[in-house]
């Protein structure tokens, strides 16, 4: 299905219907003599969309470049940790990360003289290259690390409180385990054209904008400046002074009363309902409902639209039939419950060395899972085992080139090669001789000095030994060959859904996947189970970031060492952040985080979901999960999910006019739960934002598509989440009481701002 040259069309398969004059690999300089054409497959849009040109004068290695990233990577850093803990959990946006950072950039070029000694502050124009080792620096370190989650599930449920230095490295280790790995990875998932990371590329579209001299670069300026400070000020409404406009539902207008209309028509609070033919006017919601719609590939789109179509149906039919007893719990909802509806105590059935007691459990009864839950772990299992099966069918030579360093031969050249002084590498690279086949970004990037693999495996090795020894330095209760199975599984993944992420944009996270082998690895034991999730999904999720912002780095045309640094720099500095936050917080809010309501200011309802998983799984996963079990479809699905491609594939080899390489099985498979969770109103904004653009918008009129369909969709997440970040602060209670809009017709405090019923 996806090959170097994928096809975006239905007709694409026949070569007149191609719109590019001449090959499909046509260079930027030979495409841009066509204004109107349309854009087919990942090359295309990587040399159309963004500038394929490169300037190695500019230099990244400058003072203003370190003061800039560090002071934002450490307020990205500290903000994160702190939005861990509250009741309204905000993620820290690279784009609005990338808007500020260019703002004070402008500002020290403009202010500081460049005379004497200050033009080491101010050496020149601030230029695209600093701007991405600062994005790429930051990006590093605005996450709150996983590793804070299981530290705080350690002191507040088990009153374990590893050391300080013992913390850190766990830290450290966990979060640059991913790096290495990824970063061995390059050559497969980050130099070739057809892996495009589409959500990178309104960044890159809004740094073209910022950095491009001539009349076109100041009109798609003004573009850009126009609609991000419409939206920035259009989110005031549905933020605060209109929430109804989060999800315009004309059912729940007229039904407000009814509590089925609720279930399926309701979606504009979390956990409401599905949204089905809500409207949504909130950017904010529609653009995270999964990523911005106007980057993800339309075939991509497609399939998650039919998973949507599917989901609503396959749920109200769990629940209406009473699945699994659904209708004693809540129609959406995360937590375990007892049978009669009420939230599950989990603290009751462990023992003083906080492992579940057989004889407790007996007494308390077995927990359950809402009905609509257990299908959204279900599809989530189903895509993740699809993914395996739909990327070997269709990817196989795409994946093989993953291992063909594993022969004698090459093995003998690495050892003959191998010089353990990799500090002095000096980065050159055998450069292909013919170079017209290579991505031009990459081509670009050649002329730099590599980071070499050496680095990324010294990264690896380092990782390793300092996880092995903190796992049993912070009372893990996980086994060194746990440890081992945990990192090989992450590695495996990397390679299938570090594919599936780069081409799609859409990432499947492994969770459900590893929580289920270590809850039968490692029986009982739900702290185990933790650190076990810790040193897989999070490595996954780790590695998918540094690929992301390799790829950032490629486009903008950044020296792959100076790429390297920074990650590493804002990884470091994150997790120290991270940590000293973490133990701040919960040595002041301890009771706070650990009551089922929290306040409006804090909250302990991240590391309860997570406290509440590694119970279910490390802890219940015999009795929950087992054949003749309650819920012994959630590890089938991963059987029905291995063979669900092959009919698809088999189909297309035989019957090539009915095109079933459009749909990707994984994606379906895994949207099939994907609106169990969360605020759903936004779904049908989302299609038709999708379908606008990469449909109507692409085709019908390219040449429009090429210059502002990125750029508008970056100043539309760039304004969305600065307004929102403003909000969070100023009225909704991120930091300190929140200031809500006075009731009235279009914000329902009392309820759900659509009008619907409240269940």
């Amino acid at each position: 299905m996806i090959t170097e040259t994928v096809e975006w069309t239905p007709d694409a398969t026949d070569e007149k219907s191609y719109y590019i004059k001449g090959d499909i690999e046509t260079t930027t300089q030979e495409a841009e003599t066509d204004e109107n054409v349309v854009l087919q497959n990942e090359r295309d849009i990587a040399t159309h969309v963004i500038s394929v040109d490169d300037d190695p004068s500019l230099n990244p290695w400058t003072f203003r470049t370190f003061f800039i990233g560090l002071g934002l990577s450490a307020f990205g850093g500290s903000l994160a940790q702190i939005y861990y803990f509250k009741p309204q959990t905000v993620y820290v946006s690279l784009m609005f990360l990338a808007i500020i950072s260019y703002v004070i950039g402008l500002a020290m070029e403009t202010f500081i003289p460049r005379h004497g000694l200050l033009r080491y502050l101010n050496p020149g124009p601030f230029n695209k290259k600093e701007n991405a080792f600062i994005i790429i620096m930051c990006s590093a370190a605005a996450n709150s690390a996983l590793a804070t989650e299981v530290l705080a599930v350690q002191r507040l449920y088990y009153n374990v409180t590893p050391n300080a230095g013992s913390s850190i490295f766990l830290l450290f280790s966990s979060q640059l385990l991913g790096y290495g790995i990824g970063g061995l990875m390059r050559g497969i998932l980050l130099y070739p054209s057809k892996m495009l990371y589409p959500g990178v590329l309104p960044l890159l579209s809004m740094f073209d904008a910022f950095y491009r001299d001539g009349v076109e670069a100041r009109q798609r300026l003004k573009v850009f400046y126009f609609v991000f400070t419409a939206i920035f000020i259009w989110e005031i409404f549905p933020e605060w002074i209109f929430p109804l406009l989060t999800g315009l539902s004309i059912f729940c207008l007229a039904a407000p009363n009814n509590a089925a209309v609720s279930r399926v028509f309701g979606g504009s609070n979390g956990n409401e309902g599905l949204g089905l033919l809500s409207i949504c006017f909130d950017w904010q919601y529609i653009s995270s409902n999964a990523g911005n719609p106007m980057t993800i590939p339309l075939w991509a789109q497609l399939s998650s639209f039919i998973g949507y179509i599917l989901c609503m149906v396959v749920f109200v039919a769990v629940f209406y039939n009473n699945i699994w007893e659904s209708q004693n719990f809540p129609f959406l909802a995360q937590l375990l419950f007892y049978e009669n509806g009420t939230v599950y105590d989990q603290t009751l059935i462990m023992n003083s060395n906080y492992e579940v007691d057989p004889t407790l459990v007996a007494e308390q009864g077995l927990p359950f899972y809402t009905g609509t839950w257990i299908i959204n772990l279900l599809s989530t299992n189903l895509g993740l085992a699809a993914t395996f099966t739909h990327l070997l069918l269709w990817n196989k030579d795409d994946l093989r080139a993953a291992w063909t360093w594993m022969n004698m031969d090459t093995l003998r050249s690495w050892r003959a090669n191998f010089d353990w002084k990799f500090w002095k590498h000096g980065g050159k690279r055998e450069v292909p001789a013919n170079t017209e086949d290579l991505d031009p970004h990459y081509r670009e990037i050649l002329k730099y000095p590599d980071a070499p693999n050496s680095w990324y495996l010294l990264t690896l090795v380092l990782s390793f030994t300092v996880g092995l020894v903190v796992i049993y330095e912070t009372n893990s209760t996980l086994p060194w060959w746990g440890f081992v199975i945990a990192v090989l599984l992450a590695a495996v993944s990397i390679l299938f859904f570090g594919a599936l992420y780069a081409i799609t944009g859409i990432n499947i996270p492994i969770q459900t996947l590893v929580q289920m082998i270590a809850g039968y690895l490692h029986n009982g034991r739900p702290m185990a189970n933790m650190f076990f999730v810790l040193y897989s999904y999070n490595t996954v999720s780790q590695a998918l970031l540094l690929l992301r912002d390799l790829k950032i780095a490629q486009y903008a045309k950044l020296p792959p060492r100076a790429a390297f640094t920074a990650q590493i720099i804002g990884t470091l500095l994150g997790a120290v952040l991270n940590y000293v936050l973490t133990n701040s917080i919960i040595d002041n809010q301890r009771e706070i985080l650990l009551s089922v309501q929290g306040t409006n200011i804090w909250s302990g309802q991240q590391p309860q979901a997570y406290n509440s998983q590694a119970i279910a799984w490390g802890g219940l996963a015999h009795q929950l999960f087992s054949a003749d079990q309650r819920y012994q479809w959630v590890p089938l699905s991963y059987l029905i999910g291995l063979v669900a491609p092959i009919p698809f594939w088999i189909i297309h080899r035989y019957w090539q006019r009915l095109r079933m390489d459009y749909y990707y099985i994984p994606i379906i498979c895994y949207y099939v739960g994907a609106l169990g969770v969360g605020i759903n109103s936004s779904v049908v904004s989302y299609y038709m934002v999708s379908f606008l653009c990469q449909w109507w918008l692409r085709t019908r009129y390219p040449r429009w598509f090429v210059k502002y369909n990125y750029l508008v969709g970056a100043a539309l997440d760039g304004g969305t989440q600065v307004m929102v970040l403003i909000l969070s602060f100023a009225v909704q209670g991120a930091a300190g009481k929140a200031h809500l809009i006075p009731e009235w017709w279009g914000a329902n405090q009392g309820g759900n701002y659509d009008r619907c019923l409240s269940l």
